[in-house]
């Protein structure tokens, strides 16, 4: 069984089709829709979900993009899927991603590869110097903006950061420890005050304790990265002309996708899924390369 973390802010009915697409009545989902949504989404999943015994949803707050809030959000959500029943991966998405597999095959490929964490790991000082500003300088966050102090301040001793992005499929096991255990306190503790800690606490924390799987340095997510100013590289929407890539791709799941782009290739993946179920395809059970 998997535990799904979907974390919404817009485009309701997109939300819809990705819920259908990764729904099974073995599996539990906790929906979080930011706050700064307005109530009228959070409301209408909620009236959308109530069918869905398996599913819940967290209270709404604030999610602020580079803020120690969406951290926050992935460790609230892990916990209400640590009580809601028996699972073995925890998987979060956004409401733009969108599976490039059915259900069975995901569930088949991590019932193979249990004993596996997929997580992107990079050491931050040798593979990522650029980014070390993000764990060097104190920040605040406000509410509705990121505060740049210029002060300094050393890392947390006797551990090293890591960096990868904030997506992941961990075991159960990682998710309790993260949440309930006393040695995670001092990287919550630390991680609050850094800029973009969502695509480094859950990697550091991994690589400088040892309550976890064998470690795979990969998300299982087929994503194009393109420049997006500075300081940060974002998602490229995919479109129709991406069909035959996406379909072909080993990865699990794929982002982003925007209804109000190019709603098409969600209806095409959609059908590619079905005919999945229907020839009852396997997914092979082999590892990627790249183990941390």
């Amino acid at each position: 069984m998997i535990a799904y973390l979907l974390l919404v802010h817009r485009y309701p009915e997109q939300f819809k089709r990705l819920f259908k697409a990764i729904y099974d009545r073995q599996n539990h989902y906790v929906v979080h829709v930011d706050k700064n949504s307005g109530p009228e989404l959070a409301s209408e999943i909620r009236a959308f979900l109530l069918p869905y015994g398996n599913a819940d949803m967290l209270d709404g707050k604030k999610a602020l993009w580079g803020g120690y809030s969406l951290v926050e959000a992935e460790l609230r959500g892990m916990e209400r899927l640590l009580q809601m029943g028996e699972w073995s991966h925890f998987i979060n998405l956004s409401g733009q991603d969108f599976p490039l597999k059915s259900q069975k095959q995901i569930i088949a490929y991590l019932t193979a590869n249990k004993n596996r964490e997929f997580i992107k790991v990079l050491d931050q000082a040798r593979d990522r110097p650029d980014t070390m500003l993000r764990v060097g300088e104190f920040v605040v966050e406000l509410d509705n903006r990121i505060e740049q102090t210029a002060v300094s301040r050393p890392f947390l001793s006797g551990a090293a950061p890591y960096i990868g992005n904030q997506w992941m499929i961990v075991s159960r096991a990682f998710c309790d420890f993260v949440c309930h255990d006393q040695r995670a306190d001092r990287y919550k503790t630390f991680y609050q005050n850094t800029f973009i800690p969502d695509e480094g606490f859950f990697q550091t924390v991994m690589m400088n304790t040892s309550v976890h799987s064998d470690i795979v340095s990969d998300d299982l997510r087929m994503i194009d990265w393109v420049p997006d100013g500075d300081i940060k590289l974002r998602p490229r929407t995919y479109v129709s002309d991406d069909a035959d890539a996406l379909k072909a791709s080993p990865a699990l799941f794929a982002r982003k996708f925007d209804q109000t782009v190019d709603g098409d290739i969600i209806a095409t993946l959609e059908r590619h899924l079905a005919i999945q179920d229907v020839a009852n395809i396997d997914t092979p059970a082999v590892l990627p390369a790249n183990a941390a």
